[in-house]
């Protein structure tokens, strides 16, 4: 029997295990059923699905890539002959909503702007699709919420592309603040940032989504939750800058830093940048560091701690490959995301506050 017999032979009872608000009778009660590798949809072709989403989805071993979603006409067609895919899995946005008569797409992933998280994963699980979106979740706690609610009143998943959550040295650290390996947290500072050039993209666009904390900046602030294992109970202070001021406009972050405080009075300094190449993440613990660096790189995180070097090399697009494959088989075998939509939306939460606290001058609590 060919792969694609197969395909479309065995099947699978799942459904989305990423709604953490839903019963398990609730989460798993959806009657689709699923073949043995699930088909992908990208929406969206910028750099980040031409680039890196593609090419792992020739990697991947539990779900491959069925369909495109573009509003370009020359990279439809440039997609469908590298790819091999058929027109009828091709889609712009104006015939979006027909993606739901396609039984070859099981999963759409949202890689759009930020701006357009929101309309996209709304109508992705309501054509009846599990759905994985890109980070930032969207702009505001509210619009992630929204989101949440629409993946869960459809009986869809809804799964973050937080790529380090599947990545082993990332793994490896998170295991050895979880089980207190080297004693209490004292203080977290991490830093996630590059020299950004390019003028016109919808990161130097605030009404798209644009602005370095919203970007770069989750993964400062993912930095800080993940070292401390807690989540942040105030923004003590936040100040946002620009270099740049001709690029981010009106108030446009380009840079911003900010102190946030955990319980126990546990301290998280971050700082995110698309004017300055900064890449770390330091936890103080009673007996020693965990310092990563790079620590969020695509091509492997470094590190050590008193208790050994924390290293394990792989090749692009590794990260994203796996990623996509632990989701997929978290679908299949009706299990929870490892990065469920409420993850987040607690991301945006703090972004949201950290904007109030740099606005304001003032405190912030959460």
């Amino acid at each position: 029997m060919s792969a694609i017999s197969r395909r479309r032979a065995i099947k699978t009872i799942a459904a989305g295990g990423g709604i953490l608000l839903l019963s398990p009778k609730t989460i798993f009660s959806s009657s689709r059923n699923y073949k043995d590798k699930l088909g992908v949809a990208l929406v969206g072709l910028g750099y980040y699905s031409t680039d890196l989403l593609a090419p792992a989805l020739q990697q991947t071993k539990h779900c491959y890539l069925a369909g495109i979603v573009t509003g370009t006409p020359a990279k439809a067609e440039a997609w469908k002959k590298k790819y091999n895919i058929p027109d009828k899995n091709i889609y712009n946005y104006q015939n979006f909503d027909s993606i739901a008569n396609n039984s070859d797409i099981d999963v759409i992933y949202v890689v759009l702007p930020p701006s357009m998280h929101k309309e996209y994963v709304i109508k992705a699980a309501n054509a009846g699709k599990e759905v994985w979106c890109e980070k930032p979740m969207a702009l505001t706690e509210a619009e992630c919420s929204a989101m949440i609610n629409a993946c869960r009143s459809n009986k869809k998943s809804l799964a973050l592309g937080y790529r380090l959550h599947h990545e082993p040295n990332t793994q490896e650290w998170r295991r050895i603040v979880k089980e207190r390996q080297l004693g209490k947290i004292i203080k977290v500072n991490c830093a996630a940032g590059y020299y950004e050039t390019r003028t016109n993209h919808w990161k130097q666009k605030k009404e798209m989504g644009g602005g370095v904390l919203y970007d770069m900046g989750v993964y400062a602030i993912q930095g800080a939750r993940l070292g401390t294992g807690m989540e942040p109970v105030a923004i003590v202070s936040a100040q946002t800058s620009t270099t740049r001021p001709e690029i981010y406009k009106n108030g446009l972050d380009e840079t911003t830093i900010a102190t946030l405080e955990f319980p126990g009075g546990v301290t998280a300094e971050i700082k995110t940048s698309f004017g300055e190449n900064i890449n770390f993440l330091n936890i103080a613990c009673e007996k020693g560091d965990i310092k990563m660096q790079p620590y969020s790189a695509y091509n492997g995180q470094n590190g050590s701690s008193p208790l050994g070097t924390i290293n394990h090399p792989y090749d692009i697009p590794f990260q994203q490959a796996t990623q996509m494959d632990d989701d997929a088989l978290s679908i299949m075998q009706k299990k929870p995301m490892l990065v469920p939509g409420e993850e987040g939306l607690r991301d945006i939460r703090v972004v949201e506050a950290i904007y109030r606290s740099a606005a304001t001058k003032q405190r912030v609590r959460l």
